[in-house]
């Protein structure tokens, strides 16, 4: 693969994280106005169950079509449905008709749509781009994660303060723009063609059971989605939360909302930043057990912060985003370098399903039980059991050698592998 990569790559890529900056911007305003109109976290947890939900069920079925379709149709034709709902939500808006349940809707069809797009863009970035790059692109994706996240609840609480809200969301339908262009102009490298008819000619619940297969084969990848699981069930309901925390504990408003978004946002910025120009441990996932640790410390602090020093909290977000890159930026380098490019659609989708699945478990709980026992007593409950799940993941044989397993080994047979090795090349 020559350096015209590039060029490519970083032309779709932009265009993509553009539309990032309009929907995260839509997204903090259409979250504020729920806890605004609400204060409940019941309402919330409820509509970050709804926005997840599709993509726990709907990956099974999107890989095996991923993998047997065009990826790039599959993101124009995804992208383009977002912009659509997006429109619908503005017009909602714009006639004062809005009501929760509306917002519902919205979130589980652009949901629908997400579920599509990433896995598919996923996918082709592994054919896009040389193999040695993906640590770096997974560097580069966290520290422009991080920058969005600063730059968005800021734009967000400014295009709140100068335009109604159907204009922040007509903001999102045209930053959909820039996603949808270059893929009308740029090919995106598919499977090779023998691969996909392989794909087409087999049922599509055999498909279905490869991508299956595949995972439960790999004793790693198991028992990451163990320890994942316990810490879905706990951290993303808290943090589905911080409005709640922000309003109601801290007594803040929109801007404060804005503050802690944009310190989790350069908190990732900066992990990126560490991430690219360290690269991390030589075990990629030594490097995501440790942001794990960190994850769990900060998310603990944040919940012991007493509710007039608000400055710990700030300070407690911004470690997180650190943590948080230095967390989910190996772990997609050791997955695209593992999985072969034409199971990538199905295993990636799936891998997705399972995790969402125990995330909204623990969502149903939230709510609930931060009615009753508070919102900062469920970020100190999260960061204890992460901080506790991440210690206990350093002892087990399985997750700590991921990277020395070809899926459908045993751990005897490959414990002493380096992991270039491993790696599949596509």
């Amino acid at each position: 693969m020559t350096g015209r990569w590039r060029a490519r790559f970083f032309t779709i890529w932009t265009g993509q994280q553009l539309s990032i900056v309009g929907s995260a911007a839509a997204q903090f305003a259409l979250v504020w106005w729920l806890t605004a109109t609400t204060g409940s976290p019941r309402v919330l947890t409820q509509a970050t169950f709804v926005a997840l939900l599709p993509q726990a069920v709907i990956g099974v079925v999107t890989g095996p079509l991923i993998d047997r379709w065009n990826r790039r149709t599959i993101m124009i034709v995804a992208d383009g449905f977002i912009a659509l709902v997006s429109l619908w939500l503005a017009y909602l808006f714009w006639t004062e008709s809005l009501e929760i349940w509306h917002v519902y809707v919205v979130v589980f069809a652009r949901s629908i749509g997400q579920g599509f797009h990433r896995p598919a863009m996923s996918a082709s970035t592994t054919l896009m781009v040389p193999r040695q790059h993906y640590t770096r692109i997974g560097g580069l994706n966290q520290t422009i994660h991080g920058f969005l996240a600063v730059v968005s609840p800021a734009l967000g609480a400014w295009l709140m303060s100068l335009m109604p809200l159907h204009g922040v969301m007509m903001v999102d339908v045209g930053t959909a723009a820039f996603a949808i262009l270059p893929l009308f102009f740029l090919a995106i490298p598919q499977p090779e063609a023998q691969s996909v008819e392989s794909v087409k000619q087999q049922r599509f619940v055999h498909n279905v059971l490869d991508g299956l297969r595949f995972i439960l084969r790999w004793p790693g990848i198991l028992a990451l989605l163990g320890a994942a699981s316990i810490l879905k069930v706990a951290l993303i309901p808290a943090f589905s939360l911080l409005p709640l925390l922000v309003q109601g504990h801290f007594g803040g408003g929109a801007p404060e909302y804005a503050l802690f978004n944009a310190m989790v946002g350069g908190g990732m910025l900066a992990g990126g930043l560490l991430l690219s120009i360290w690269g991390g441990f030589k075990r990629k996932i030594f490097t995501v057990l440790t942001g794990l640790t960190g994850v769990g410390v900060a998310t603990t602090l944040l919940g012991l912060t007493p509710p007039g020093m608000i400055w710990i909290g700030v300070v407690a977000v911004f470690i997180t985003g650190i943590m948080l890159s230095l967390t989910d930026g190996p772990i997609a380098g050791l997955l695209q370098a593992t999985v072969p490019p034409q199971m990538q659609g199905r295993v990636f989708a799936l891998l997705g399903s399972l995790f969402n699945v125990t995330t909204l478990a623990g969502l149903l709980i939230a709510g609930p039980v931060a009615e009753v026992t508070g919102v900062p007593f469920w970020f100190l409950l999260a960061g204890l059991i992460c901080t506790a799940t991440a210690i206990a993941s350093f002892f087990i044989p399985a997750l700590v050698h991921i990277e020395d397993q070809r899926p459908g080994e045993t751990l005897d047979s490959s414990v002493g592998r380096t992991p270039e090795t491993t790696a599949i090349d596509p």
